[in-house]
């Protein structure tokens, strides 16, 4: 890989571990609460996280970058709840995909206002690449399980009360701004070191979705979570996710913030071809048209 393709490269490795963790944490939370599997793999993956820092003696960065990184993880989680609520209403696929392009756009707006405008083929490929997400996200049957905010949720979602049709589009874009602040925040707190960064993030994250199952617990979440084994995924997932914060984070830090965040947000399509290969769960023509121009996004994005 060259130099100048590493960004694109890290991208979509960080794209594969987060579209795997949703495959992963898809198939748990079909028979067991949603939140509950993202909470025990957060719980998990900040216990490596803070042990590793604390075996290689990194060195704290400034209260600053922790700041950085642990808003990011906090309204990152509450922004996970929200976009799971809104999910739970119906609609999935307009939901996924509004969600999925903001997640995108907003790191692309802040990106062009902090560096300017990038070169023609980046350009290019930015406007391939928000295309390719909403292709991708945007399926108009609710598939069995749907890619969001680092952790797949089950089409059984549907039969919680169901939201007014603005209120959960309102919802869903909540979500996917969060999400894309959530990069942002990121790629500043990961000026002071990135495996801190990400602990400070886990931290938060838990700190947050453990707040949200305090107020609202879901039901299942009693010893039958355990005895059926599905916090094994749950610690997969969360082991994935984390990986693909690492990937995306190194991607940013070579390259341009919003090249990284888009080629990252290209994630649900490695959740639908694995729930294909798996599942045998058949994409849309849509999605297909999706994934094909995803890959000529990259490959300008690599220019």
């Amino acid at each position: 890989m060259s130099l100048a393709g590493a960004p694109a490269g890290l991208g979509l490795l960080s794209a594969g571990s987060w579209g795997g963790s949703d495959f992963v944490g898809g198939v748990a939370a079909r028979r067991s609460p949603a939140l509950l599997v993202v909470a025990v793999g957060q719980v998990f993956t900040l216990a490596v996280l803070l042990a590793l820092c604390l075996a290689m003696h990194l060195a704290i960065p400034g209260d600053r970058y922790l700041l950085y990184s642990a808003v990011g993880g906090f309204e990152g989680a509450l922004a996970l709840a929200l976009f799971y609520r809104a999910l739970a209403a119906g609609a999935m696929g307009l939901t996924a995909a509004l969600t999925g392009l903001l997640t995108a756009l907003v790191p692309v707006i802040y990106a062009f206002l902090h560096d300017g405008l990038p070169a023609p083929p980046t350009l290019a490929g930015l406007a391939a690449g928000l295309i390719a997400i909403w292709l991708i996200t945007h399926a108009p049957a609710a598939g069995k399980c749907v890619a969001g905010g680092g952790a797949a949720v089950p089409a059984a979602l549907a039969q919680a009360a169901a939201l007014a049709p603005r209120a959960q589009l309102w919802m869903g874009a909540a979500g996917g701004l969060g999400f894309g602040a959530q990069l942002i925040l990121f790629k500043i707190g990961s000026a002071g070191g990135a495996m801190w960064a990400m602990t400070s993030m886990r931290v938060a994250g838990v700190a947050a979705l453990l707040l949200v199952l305090a107020v609202r617990p879901p039901a299942g979440s009693g010893l039958g979570f355990w005895r059926r084994g599905f916090w094994v995924l749950g610690l997969l997932a969360g082991v994935l996710d984390t990986a693909g914060n690492g990937f995306y984070i190194w991607a940013a830090e070579l390259g341009r913030l919003e090249a990284a965040a888009v080629i990252c947000s290209l994630y649900p399509g490695v959740t639908i071809l694995l729930a294909a290969l798996v599942l045998r769960e058949r994409p849309t023509r849509r999605q297909i048209a999706g994934m094909v121009l995803a890959l000529t996004a990259v490959a300008l994005l690599s220019v």
